[in-house]
Order: C-alpha cells, then structure tokens, then sequence
C-alpha cells in the first residue's frame, strides 16, 4: 500500500486542530507551545518542569480513521534536539489510554522509523497488560516529553506518515 500522509507540514498549514496538553492539567507548570516555524514546520518547544507533581508536556492530533491494513511502520521526518521524545497512537480517541514508543532524537533532520508492532499500550505513564498495537486503523496522534527532568525541549518535524 502506499504511503498515507498523516500530516505533511508547510507555512500554509492549518494546525489549529493539535492541541497542546501540559501538565497543567493536574497541577504542574510545564508549557511546550505548537506552532509553525518560520521555514514552515511544526514546531513544539517549551520547557518541562517538575513542579507541583508535573513533568511532561504533549501535543495531540485527532483525524478521521485512517486504516493501517498493508502498512508496517510511522515514518516521521523531524529535527530534534538531542532529547528523548514518545510517538503516541490511538485506534480510537474514545479510549483513555494510548500505544506509544519512544524515541531519541538527534541536532540533524532524520527519518525516525517506528514499526507499528512495536507500540506497547500505556495510561498515565504505566504499562498495561494488553497486546502491543494490532487495530485496523489509527485516528489520532500525538508527540510527548516526560524525561523526569527539568528542561528546555525543541522539536520541528516536517511529515508524518504511515508506511
């Protein structure tokens, strides 16, 4: 199957539909603002902050159920910042919990290859006991940072595909 643009970002992207969700949420001060870069890519920059319990901060895309039948892998074209960063998925935004896999990232643009078989299921940061990802279709996702440390991240990407 060919490959299918989750998103492919440009200076006339609309991405008014990721939504950024901090830590705020349940208490902490973290902030990591979304927006496009100059040059025209999806920029997600802030700062992590483990005050009053907090410590990650995530910015999330939902779209119409996009199927995953013949494909094996998300292809994420990006430039980072030398941090630890999770790729998050759902099958469906009606359930509380997501399939993610962790990823290092580099100072340089890089194709990161994440196969599909290889996302596990989480809630709140804990491991569940269910089958890595294995569904039909995905309908949202999401990038996250949680290193449990206090920092300054930074991180464009400019596609996000699945193979």
């Amino acid at each position: 199957m060919a490959a299918q643009h989750i998103f492919d970002f440009s200076l006339e992207s609309d991405i008014s539909d990721w939504n950024v969700v901090d830590d705020v949420v349940m208490g902490g001060r973290s902030d990591g603002p979304f927006q496009l870069s100059p040059e025209g890519h999806g920029e997600f920059r802030g700062t992590v902050s483990l005050e009053n319990n907090g410590g990650f901060s995530s910015v999330r895309y939902s779209f119409a159920p996009m199927a995953t039948e013949g494909n094996t892998h998300i292809r994420i074209r990006l430039k980072g910042d030398g941090k630890s960063y999770q790729f998050r998925i759902r099958h469906s935004t009606g359930i509380s919990y997501s399939y993610n896999h962790s990823f290092d990232t580099a100072m340089v643009w890089e194709d990161i290859v994440l196969p599909l078989k290889e996302f596990y299921p989480t809630y709140r940061g804990r491991n569940l006991d269910l089958p890595n990802f294995e569904h039909e279709h995905i309908e949202e996702i999401a990038f996250l940072i949680s290193n449990k440390k206090p920092e300054k991240f930074k991180l464009l990407i400019d596609f996000i595909r699945l193979e």
